[in-house]
């Protein structure tokens, strides 16, 4: 009977509809913000527990059982399973793309090789879900009536693209955020590995005492250098504890240091001189990235500063002229002027 009238638009889109989304996502992020503040778990906990596991693992015979034994003594998953049993079914399901999404788990920490399979299958699942959502908010719900056909379809294809590529965009920022906490620390941890090693420790003692020194500091490094004292303690070859550091972490620095103490164990050359070595080019190079970030900032801010800054300084400076100069050339004004 009665019709609401309609707010205002901006290229068809409904602004107070947005404003009201947006302000029900930014009072959503304050209570997540509120119950993260007050609910404070020991980031050391889990950390502790994935190592425990590990090393578990690592005394069951895991990595040198057969595959029966392996099978056996392996925690699996029914949901995991499943899906894989699915894919294999639907034979989309490739060892290779297995493998490569593994690498990416372990590179951001998450160490369960079975995810790999949750990952792959939520590719084939996000798109078909995003692609029904799309379909009915663009086409059979028509929330945006001012649309025409060609942005529907350019709305519809954005979200099967983010269902498609939402999982990988995910891993790639835990890699990547992983990744520059760990380049941080690096060459804290290889000053402290060359006192270590000129103080007389072995390689695994040394590895033992970084982490439990920069574990605070620097969890991620920490909880590496701890994951490759146990596979050093318990792995029959030294030398595929040392590569596993280097496939979990996606750093050329971390492959150098890899190379530095696999030469050192076979070839005997002094640690020490190696490590100390290396953690100067590592300091060079990371105050080389913080000149360069110096350098770029003055192009960073150019268009912030054209956009924002400028037009609101000319505002303030040349508002209060043009208003006078306004009133001067006003049919009152100039009568005013004119009386006086």
């Amino acid at each position: 009977m009665f019709e609401t009238p309609a707010g205002p638009t901006l290229l068809g889109v409904d602004v107070i509809l947005v404003g009201t989304i947006l302000a029900a996502i930014a009072a959503l992020a304050v209570m997540a913000a509120i119950y993260a503040a007050v609910t404070v778990k020991d980031p050391m906990a889990k950390r502790v527990k994935a190592l425990n596991d590990r090393r578990e693992q690592l005394k069951a015979g895991i990595v040198t059982a057969t595959a029966k034994k392996r099978a056996k003594l392996v925690q699996r998953n029914e949901t995991t399973d499943k899906m894989r049993s699915a894919l294999q079914g639907m034979k989309v399901l490739q060892d290779t793309e297995l493998k490569k999404v593994q690498q990416k788990l372990a590179q951001a920490g998450i160490r369960n090789k079975e995810m790999a399979v949750a990952v792959i299958f939520a590719r084939m699942i996000l798109p078909i879900i995003f692609g029904l959502l799309g379909a009915i908010i663009f086409y059979w719900a028509e929330m945006f009536p001012a649309w025409g056909s060609m942005k529907r379809f350019f709305g519809f294809a954005a979200m099967v693209a983010l269902g498609y590529k939402g999982p990988d965009i995910y891993i790639q920022n835990l890699i990547t955020k992983r990744t520059d906490a760990i380049r941080k620390g690096l060459p804290d941890a290889l000053d402290l590995l060359v006192i270590c090693a000129e103080a007389g420790l072995t390689v695994d003692a040394a590895f033992n005492r970084v982490a439990r020194e920069l574990g605070r500091a620097y969890p991620e490094l920490g909880d590496e250098f701890a994951l490759t004292t146990i596979e050093l303690s318990f792995l029959t070859e030294r030398k595929q504890a040392f590569e596993n550091f280097a496939y979990r972490v996606n750093l050329d620095a971390v492959q150098g240091v890899v190379t530095t103490m696999i030469q050192t164990e076979r070839y005997g050359t002094p640690l020490a001189s190696a490590l100390r070595v290396l953690s100067a080019e590592f300091r060079n190079e990371r105050m080389m990235r913080a000149e360069e970030k110096a350098a770029r900032l003055p192009a960073i801010m150019t268009v912030p500063l054209i956009l924002f800054i400028l037009p609101t300084l000319f505002v303030v400076i040349l508002g209060p002229a043009a208003c006078s100069i306004a009133d001067a050339f006003a049919p009152g004004g100039a009568a005013k002027g004119g009386g006086g």
